[in-house]
């Protein structure tokens, strides 16, 4: 039968806690063991140096480059670079004319050829469509069987673009392998096209592979692009999310041809459907329900706030017609170096010392609770940095140092709110088991409560700021989470056993909860006795005693304040009350 009892739940919970970081340890080895990770954090530019970059834009038809276009192709290198991470990249313009990348370690060649690449968008009609994966090869028609072309094509939805070494191409097209492949095939823009949308794992779409007609609309007609939320006729909103197109002059033409030839298909067939490309890649394939006359179109579907949002942002940015030469290359030292590294990490001792050396002062071997929590802090801090550093790109900083120095003090203050807590519930005459319950279900809330902050402002801060105060922010976010656990799984659980053990149940004077430290004894004394009340510091003659009946009045809360000024009044009263007997005395 399962132990029920606190220290029965203690042990359990300290069980599970030992179980997760056994599991992020063994996953972390795996990595190591196929040589994907490694047991040290990624760091960033600041602190490993790297490669920097000078790109010189080429714009389409020869024309110079704008601000503007300059200003929103720092925004698609960094959203290409940054997408999977917080890679602590650093991407700036440079004299009105180039740009300039700065990344951590040497990029491949695949990173080199994303950055390089203009954002190419495209609008081509749907001709047909199929599931994203290759069909086996030994169920894929042969090219022989599919039919020829009956005649030439009419327009972009014309099947008679598919002839039949296309539509088996089609059939054994790979998208997974295809969409990674740096060296895929690219389609000509007046000829039919391949192309794969991703499934989207939020809402279980699947990924969908499109045969698709020629080119009919640019990406760089178009004028503009926002979202927002469908309204009615009336102006009533339906809460429905959707994303709002606009063309220029020749774009609007265009379009309107587009949409014309689309409507009339039938609910269902592909043909209905215009795909919009975007560096080879279907974005979305909605349906063409109206004829667009005046160049202003409205994508709606299965959109929440965020993805319409991305698309509204790829259309918008996506159609920039600017690619990049590399004109310098050249290694980097790190702009911060070891020195400050060094530095960072001795600040960080520092703090750690202070915090040690605060609570055994005031907690004496109490203090120890403080020490082990904060190096588990520490430990399951380290496996999620390294672990997302293999996973998801993250690269330690200067700045995500600083916030894991701020974070030791933060946490620190969890247990101290605890600590103090299970002292109150000491003082009101519990015993330390009880305290430690009592006080637990007291703090937790405020503990909660503060964590709850800190989280919110790191999430604020990341998604405001960009570079390296995102690390700050990611890290301080991320210790909020891990002294949450460590409060919960070990704190709280260590605490449980140690009330029920002799030396800091007994309240032995260096466990930090001596009675006589606290200013008061418990309630029950053993042997049928009870405490009595605690003479004043006037009558003890005792200096240990003084001192602990000042210690007492010190730390005395609001309701024992009331309770001692009630029964001071009552005891001055009885002493100046007099007798009939007395006063005649007195007259004598």
């Amino acid at each position: 039968m399962a132990d029920k009892t606190p220290r029965g739940r203690a042990r359990r919970t300290l069980w599970w806690l030992t179980g997760l970081i056994v599991v992020l340890t063994a996953i972390l080895g795996v990595g190591i063991a196929t040589q994907q990770a490694q047991w040290a954090p990624k760091l960033a530019l600041d602190l490993e140096g790297g490669t920097q970059m000078v790109l010189a834009p080429e714009v389409a038809g020869g024309q110079q480059v704008t601000q503007e276009q300059l200003d929103q192709a720092v925004e698609i290198i960094r959203q290409r670079v940054d997408g999977s991470g917080v890679a602590e990249a650093e991407i700036a313009t440079q004299g009105g004319s180039n740009v300039v990348v700065s990344l951590p370690g040497v990029p491949e060649a695949e990173t080199r050829a994303l950055i390089q690449a203009s954002a190419n968008m495209e609008f081509r009609p749907v001709i047909t469509m199929g599931p994203f994966e290759p069909v086996p090869a030994d169920q894929r028609t042969p090219v022989k069987d599919f039919p020829e072309p009956s005649a030439e094509p009419q327009n972009g939805s014309d099947p008679n673009w598919v002839t039949p070494e296309l539509a088996a191409e089609f059939e054994a097209y790979d998208c997974a392998a295809q969409m990674n492949n740096p060296d895929r095939k690219e389609f000509p823009a007046d000829g039919p096209s391949i192309a794969c949308q991703p499934g989207d794992e939020e809402s279980g779409q699947p990924g969908v592979k499109y045969l698709l007609g020629p080119v009919e609309v640019q990406g760089t007609d178009i004028a503009g692009a926002d979202f927002g939320l469908v309204n009615t006729a009336t102006g009533v909103s339906t809460n429905q999310w959707a994303v709002n197109l606009s063309f220029n002059g020749e774009g609007a033409d265009a379009f309107r041809e587009v949409t014309q030839r689309l409507t009339p298909y039938q609910e269902g067939d592909p043909r209905k459907q215009f795909a919009i490309v975007l560096d080879g890649t279907v974005v979305s394939a909605p349906q063409s329900n109206a004829v667009i006359t005046d160049g202003r179109a409205q994508i709606t579907g299965n959109f929440t706030e965020q993805s319409a949002a991305a698309l509204a942002e790829q259309l918008k940015y996506g159609a920039l017609p600017i690619s990049f030469t590399i004109e310098s290359e050249q290694q980097i030292s790190a702009t911060l170096g070891e020195d400050q590294l060094r530095l960072g990490l001795i600040a960080g001792l520092i703090g750690l010392a202070l915090v040690a050396a605060y609570s055994f002062f005031q907690y004496r071997v109490l203090g120890l609770v403080t020490i082990a929590s904060l190096v588990v802090t520490g430990l399951l801090t380290y496996l999620a940095i390294v672990l997302l550093g293999w996973s998801d790109n993250y690269r330690l900083s200067l700045a995500g140092i600083a916030g894991l120095i701020v974070a030791i003090g933060l946490t620190a203050d969890s247990f101290i709110v605890y600590f103090e807590r299970i002292k109150d519930e000491l003082r009101a005459g519990r015993s330390l088991p009880e305290a430690v319950e009592y006080g637990w279900s007291r703090a937790k809330r405020t503990i909660t409560a503060s964590k709850a902050v800190n989280l919110l402002a790191a999430v604020v801060l990341y998604f405001v700021a960009v570079g390296n105060v995102r690390g700050f922010a990611f890290t301080l976010g991320l210790t909020a989470i891990a002294d949450l656990v460590v409060v919960f799984m070990f704190t709280h659980p260590v605490m449980q056993l140690l009330a029920h053990t002799r030396f800091f149940g007994g309240g032995h004077r260096m466990s930090g909860l001596d009675p006589s430290l606290l200013g008061r004894e418990p309630l029950y004394q053993g042997a049928g006795k009870v405490r009595q009340f605690r003479p004043s510091p006037e009558a003890t003659s005792s200096k240990k005693a003084r001192k602990s009946a000042r210690e007492a009045d010190r730390r005395q809360t609001i309701a024992e304040r009331r309770r001692a000024e009630q029964m001071s009044g009552v005891g001055s009263q009885a002493a100046g009350a007099t007798t009939p007997a007395d006063r005649t005395e007195e007259q004598k």
